[in-house]
């Protein structure tokens, strides 16, 4: 092992919402034994060179106004190039604070109260939060489920936007399905969404989170010149390194047009030379340039923390049906043969396991009989919550 994922690294009071909020989110009087395996962050080191380069912004004692300069776009471009075969042109590239407040902003920005916005869940729920919460109408298009393989409903699909959609946000690769959309299946999304003259806002904040055996294929690379200028898409290094808390995030478009008014989106919001700090800007440039090898010796340690999982559990418990996931660090876990009810489940996990996982409904009611587990940690964790997982439920 080059680097030290083996090591469990103490979280607890260090102000981490995995760690140190369970007792408000589950609703439980004391959480000091509980093990969270809930929330989207690793429990890993970030690469050291982005430790060292975080390190000389504390030693040089100076945090004002920062922003992306060309040495941290060549890394953008160079990354995008080599890990994914996507060229893009420095200038197509915006700083955000996040990926979900870059959605929100490009929510705000290209829809009116009252638009229709189209997501395709069980789905990450700011995909449904944001909308709603800025007084658009959600329309909904579950995806069909098959033994755990998640495809879309493209006759449910096309019948949605025939009925006026402004904007449709795909999550690519998908989360909590760990699904690598195809070549096939992106090209239809463009086809349709193009027809009816729909705004693509593609999430791919999990890109770099793909198993060597599959390959992700962002959307704005597939696109015609014509077609992508209704893409936006939105990805960062936070999920990819364990950088959330860092706040850096990337929307990418070729459409003038569309930056601009971004742009002018943020100047109104007073989010004009603050949307990325100079711990961002460092992370970011580093991670990109120098990460590659951490990133695939992480995915080694996620793809085995995953078998050992999904053998365990499904030999222990043969109700429990899991589908290893193509992308991502999170299993989506089937309970729906056990006849357990969600609040039943989550109360064993919890009362008797001592095992904090997140339960599908919060996905959406197509998550229902579900359960994501996050992996991203030592494999002694994962042991550890495998263990209260069978113990929970045997």
């Amino acid at each position: 092992m080059t680097y030290h994922f083996n090591n469990v690294v103490n979280r607890r009071q260090t102000k981490s919402v995995k760690w140190d909020t369970m007792e408000s989110v589950y609703n439980i009087k004391d959480a000091s034994n509980v093990l969270p395996m809930w929330i989207a962050d690793m429990d890993f080191k970030a690469p050291q060179p982005v430790i060292e380069a975080l390190e000389r912004c504390v030693e040089h004692g100076v945090f004002g106004y920062s922003y992306l300069d060309e040495s941290c776009k060549n890394a953008i471009q160079s990354w995008l190039e080599k890990r994914h075969h996507w060229y893009i042109e420095k200038e197509w590239v915006i700083a955000h604070s996040g990926v979900v407040p870059a959605i929100a902003s490009i929510i705000e920005t290209f829809t009116k109260p009252d638009d229709r916005v189209l997501i395709t869940p069980p789905v990450y729920p700011p995909f449904s939060n944001l909308p709603s919460g800025m007084d658009r109408e959600l329309v909904v298009c579950s995806l069909i489920e098959e033994h755990g393989n998640y495809s879309i409903d493209f006759e449910d699909f096309e019948e949605k936007l025939k009925q006026g959609i402004t904007m449709f946000i795909l999550c690519n690769p998908h989360n909590p399905g760990g699904v690598v959309w195809s070549t096939a299946t992106l090209e239809k999304i463009i086809e349709l969404c193009v027809k009816y003259d729909v705004l693509i806002l593609s999430d791919e904040i999990h890109s770099d989170l793909v198993f060597p055996e599959y390959q992700h294929i962002p959307l704005g690379k597939l696109a015609s010149d014509q077609a992508s200028q209704k893409i936006i898409t939105c990805t960062a290094p936070t999920k990819t390194f364990n950088l959330a808390g860092i706040h850096a995030a990337l929307i990418i478009s070729p459409n003038q047009a569309i930056r601009h008014a971004l742009e002018t989106n943020f100047t109104a919001h007073g989010l004009g030379v603050n949307r990325i700090s100079p711990f961002g800007a460092a992370a970011l440039e580093a991670a990109y340039t120098y990460g590659e090898n951490w990133l695939d010796e992480l995915l080694h340690i996620i793809s085995s923390n995953m078998d050992y999982a999904i053998a365990e559990i499904t030999k222990a418990i043969p109700q429990i049906k899991i589908k290893k996931p193509q992308a991502t660090y999170l299993l989506w876990i089937d309970y729906r043969q056990t006849g357990l009810t969600e609040s039943e489940i989550m109360d064993k996990l919890l009362e008797k396991g001592k095992l904090a996982l997140e339960p599908g409904t919060k996905y959406g009611e197509e998550g229902r009989g579900f359960l994501r587990m996050n992996v991203a940690c030592a494999p002694s964790t994962v042991k550890d919550g495998v263990e209260r997982f069978i113990s929970a439920l045997q």
